[in-house]
């Protein structure tokens, strides 16, 4: 007997409390642009520097389309409820049995539940694929922010991936990383 699919692609939109999550399209690049891609405080903990162009915003949105479309990774733009611009992004990369996330939330939305409640939907949708047993993220050690967005989904912290991660923004060595994950 076959064993199940790890996963199925997941829903094209979901609503939560306050957010509508969405498959990116190609005109979020402006709102993107404008409310956190260039911004090199939202951006100084992550993998890459800050898009200062609407090209380099709509390419990597072209990408993470044809991600979604190979079924490689699947990338929301989660947008205040009764709006369509977005505040932030998260992902959702399948890896056998486990799902990698990450995420990214406009400054001036900070500090209010949004990026946990975006991270939240993704990571109890995973945990509900029958071939899916964990989901989880990792972040900056001096990301205390990120962290705690992290164990609002649910995620626990399960230790830190010594010299783990560039963060351009910051320097050319490899960072620690703590990592968190919900398992079933």
């Amino acid at each position: 007997m076959a064993s199940p699919a790890p996963m199925n692609k997941p829903p094209e939109t979901h609503s939560t409390e306050r957010l509508l999550l969405r498959r990116s399209r190609l005109d979020d690049a402006g709102p993107i642009l404008a409310n956190y891609a260039a911004d090199p405080e939202v951006v100084r903990f992550i993998s890459w520097t800050p898009h200062p162009t609407l090209a380099t915003v709509t390419e990597y949105l072209r990408a993470a389309i044809s991600d979604w479309e190979g079924d490689i990774s699947y990338r929301y733009e989660f947008c205040l409820r009764g709006t369509d611009d977005p505040i932030g992004g998260v992902r959702l990369r399948p890896e056998k049995t486990r799902v990698l996330f990450s995420y990214i939330l406009a400054r001036p939305h900070w500090g209010r539940g949004l990026a946990s409640e975006a991270l939240r939907f993704g990571v109890d949708w995973a945990l509900s694929q029958p071939g899916i047993v964990r989901a989880y993220a990792y972040c900056d050690t001096e990301n205390t922010a990120s962290v705690r967005v992290m164990e609002k989904a649910g995620m626990e912290r399960e230790g830190i991936l010594r010299r783990w991660h560039v963060a351009p923004n910051i320097g050319p060595e490899p960072r620690d990383m703590y990592v968190c994950a919900k398992v079933r």
